[in-house]
């Protein structure tokens, strides 16, 4: 248990001990956390010339939290506009966790508006990208333990089996504990089994053990806060709030799972037919569309080095 905190740097390291033994983050999550506050009470400190109080964070306007942003942009450190957006993502988590947990609310916080992002060309999502977003989603302060069991698990399904939103919502609270496969019935009224890796199963089990509701065995089986079945809104805000913290492509969303499905299955030698019958696509021409980038990325690889490249 944290001491009480009363200065903002002893609530920055109660939030932190928070992070790291409540919501389980991964250390490269409460390092970023950390590093990007730490900034944000040193610039308030230097610019009241005092110690930075509780009562004081609860006080900060809209024009000091833009001062600072500013500052950030300027110099030899100055921040990128998407590491700027993750350290505003950083201060708002921080804000939040004072509101809740040392009633220490600011309004002033969210009228506050990131840099605007350019979108990139799509990037696919990596092995190490898609590990991280499933690291990110257990490190959200304002979900209860169920519902980061909840969010783990989507994510896990999603690329694992490589399934739609839809496809993985579709399953019933009949549907676990998983079996080594699934049915699933896709685009179409098309029917497909996928096999369901261990890692999946482990992820919906630990959900279930942690579901607060009683569900009957025809009800969807992932269900929001308030006890409703889960909207694939929910799964789409989730990785846009994932992929800001990790700093990746606006193109990175719950689709890219499924894209990373077929990708790593073909950089893993599988057969392109295989995948198309795992993926549920009436069209070969459909499947080949997701493997583009992997195609670009080993002759890439291959022209680096290949004697005969150059």
């Amino acid at each position: 248990m944290s001491p009480p905190a009363h200065s903002g740097r002893q609530a920055l390291t109660a939030w932190l001990d928070y992070l790291t033994h409540e919501r389980r983050a991964s250390p490269r999550t409460v390092r970023a956390y950390g590093d990007n506050v730490i900034a944000y009470l040193n610039f308030l400190e230097r610019h009241r010339g005092e110690t930075v109080w509780l009562s004081d964070l609860g006080a900060i306007t809209a024009a000091e939290l833009r001062a600072y942003l500013a500052f950030r942009r300027q110099g030899d450190d100055a921040l990128a506009p998407r590491s700027l957006s993750q350290s505003l993502s950083s201060i708002r988590a921080f804000h939040r966790y004072l509101d809740q947990r040392h009633a220490t609310p600011n309004a002033n916080i969210d009228l506050v508006r990131g840099p605007r992002l350019q979108v990139g060309l799509p990037r696919p999502v990596t092995e190490d990208q898609a590990r991280g977003l499933l690291a990110e989603a257990g490190a959200d302060p304002d979900r209860e333990d169920w519902e980061v069991a909840r969010d783990e698990a989507v994510l896990t399904l999603l690329w694992g089996c490589g399934l739609r939103i839809s496809e993985g919502l579709s399953l019933l609270r009949r549907d676990a504990p998983l079996q080594e496969t699934l049915r699933i019935t896709g685009k179409g009224g098309k029917t497909r089994i996928v096999p369901v890796l261990d890692a999946v199963r482990q992820a919906v089990d630990a959900y279930v053990a942690a579901l607060p509701f009683v569900l009957a065995p025809d009800e969807p089986l992932f269900r929001a806060k308030r006890g409703g079945a889960l909207s694939p809104r929910h799964v789409q805000a989730l990785v846009q709030t994932l992929r800001g913290r990790l700093g990746l492509s606006d193109r990175v969303t719950p689709h890219a799972l499924r894209h990373a499905f077929a990708t790593h299955l073909l950089g893993a030698g599988a057969d392109l037919r295989a995948i198309q019958d795992l993926l549920g696509h009436a069209s070969l021409s459909t499947t080949q569309r997701y493997t583009q980038v992997d195609a670009a990325g080993l002759m890439a690889a291959y022209s680096r080095a290949h004697p005969h490249s150059g």
